[in-house]
């Protein structure tokens, strides 16, 4: 595979020049200040969270690695976009067993892992502008939702729930972005940008308001000796 091999994927995009994607590019922006806000209110309580404080970076380097791969626009550029949103999406994963349903580290782990390999095979089927490879991150967030409300846990759920419901539309917009070139040459990414900011703020905010349980804070060895802790 040529790694600076030009990709030509979005409407706004017809050129390999630098800034040929500037709305897209620049939209990216918004995961920053996601980031940024989770973080004052990671410190208002308390800034001793350190699994939110890394999704908080993570969220970060999201936009700045989306950023690069909508400038550069090459293959390997590419790599900076995807793989920080995959550590979003498996650490949130492996974050809510843990802290929502206080599931011991070497459950936790197992099932993530199994969660990453269906994930995995989604990314394989060519359909729906690439966007089958979200749905497994969307049935998850939605089923945790569902399951947080019939447990009473309705605060948390809402935010769950909230997420997954624009999560759903940004994929939406994702999906019929090369669709609607003809009528609109802006093209729809934008939106998947901005509303997915929206979608890992409201994930954030519900982890750094849930709080960390004390194993959270624990060493991975020190959890596995003691897989059925609360």
């Amino acid at each position: 595979m040529d790694w600076r091999a030009p990709v030509m994927d979005y409407c706004e995009r017809l050129s390999p020049a630098f800034w040929a994607e500037p709305a897209n590019a620049l939209s990216n922006f918004a995961f920053v200040i996601a980031a940024a806000s989770a973080f004052v209110l990671w410190r208002r309580r308390g800034g001793a969270d350190y699994p939110a404080l890394a999704l908080i970076i993570v969220t970060a380097s999201v936009g700045i690695g989306s950023f690069i791969f909508h400038t550069i626009a090459t293959r390997g550029a590419m790599l900076l976009d995807v793989v920080p949103i995959a550590i979003f999406i498996y650490g949130y994963f492996l974050l809510t067993l843990r802290r929502y349903f206080h599931l011991s580290i070497v459950l936790a782990t197992a099932l993530t892992l199994a969660y990453a390999a269906v994930s995995f095979f989604a990314t394989t089927i060519e359909a729906l502008n690439g966007s089958v490879g979200y749905l497994p991150a969307l049935a998850a967030l939605s089923f945790f939702a569902a399951l947080l409300w019939s447990r009473g846990e309705r605060a948390t759920a809402r935010s769950l729930g909230a997420a997954a419901l624009l999560f759903a539309i940004s994929l939406v917009f994702r999906t019929i972005d090369r669709v609607i070139c003809p009528a609109f040459p802006l093209g729809a990414h934008v939106l998947w940008h901005m509303l997915n900011a929206c979608v890992l703020w409201l994930l954030l905010r519900a982890a750094i308001v849930a709080g960390a349980r004390p194993d959270d804070q624990a060493s991975p060895i020190q959890n596995a000796k003691e897989p059925t802790a609360a």
